[in-house]
């Protein structure tokens, strides 16, 4: 196992199971305690977890993995899902992507459809998302704006009012929104209260809006709130969601895409 994906695991481990024991990480990954420990102390340094005497616990109440540790999981939904959102967007709409492992798919998708590759542009992507931004640039079908901001380095967002001065001067026709968490009374939500902030207002220059989120995030709250569910035109999830939780959103007035 390489040490990328052994760190991946012990954050992940970490994440449900708020506290883990050196002995314990070595027993559920088949390395040596002294491997693990070196992990936990460089984990450390990082901000990315606390150590303890023997183990090592969660970084804060709204812990959240690093983008770069999150792109393996529901990987199969996302792609899924991505390429579903991607057929929900028309040549020549600009569209605003925030930032998130769900939404980096989407862009993927668009990138590959054949219908986008002619025109002048073929689609206008406006994002805060600088690894997203990074992608497409290369891709001359699209025009790509970039926020300004701070670059967040858990989702390579870009945040605060450089960001909000620019998102105040567009108009969009479609905002996709990857969240933390997404449910009908509390909204869609993101763990960081500034990204939050930024996503909201791409859904209030957003003609609609859509929610890019697998079946573990339905249901759920988060702690900083980007927009009610009513705000929210469409949500495009996995067929594991249930049908009750399917059946809140469409009652909410929610198009429900299950791929």
């Amino acid at each position: 196992m390489s040490r990328d994906a052994r760190w991946k695991s012990l954050l992940e481990l970490l994440v449900e199971r708020g506290r883990l024991d050196v002995e314990e990480a070595a027993a559920e990954l088949a390395v040596s305690a002294a491997t693990i420990r070196r992990d936990f102390d460089q984990l450390a340094e990082q901000q990315m977890l606390v150590r303890t005497r023997g183990g090592a616990v969660v970084h804060g109440v709204s812990y959240e993995l690093p983008l770069r540790y999150k792109t393996a999981r529901h990987a199969s939904e996302k792609e899924r899902i991505a390429k579903a959102v991607a057929a929900l967007v028309a040549p020549g709409e600009a569209v605003g992507l925030t930032g998130g492992t769900t939404t980096t798919e989407v862009a993927r998708a668009l990138a590959v459809r054949g219908d986008l590759a002619s025109g002048s542009p073929a689609l206008t992507v406006v994002t805060n998302a600088l690894n997203i931004a990074n992608e497409l640039a290369v891709r001359p079908q699209f025009k790509i704006v970039v926020t300004g901001g701070v670059a967040r380095p858990q989702s390579y967002e870009l945040i605060g009012p450089l960001a909000d001065g620019v998102l105040g001067q567009i108009t969009l026709d479609v905002a996709v929104l990857g969240v933390v968490a997404f449910d009908v009374v509390h909204g869609a939500a993101a763990n960081d209260e500034a990204e939050a902030a930024i996503n909201r207002l791409l859904c209030e220059r957003a003609g609609r809006v859509i929610v890019a989120a697998d079946s573990s995030k339905l249901g759920r709250r988060a702690f900083a709130r980007i927009c009610a569910a009513d705000a929210v035109d469409t949500l495009v999830t996995d067929t594991a969601a249930g049908s009750d939780t399917v059946r809140r959103f469409t009652e909410a007035g929610i198009e429900v895409v299950t791929v």
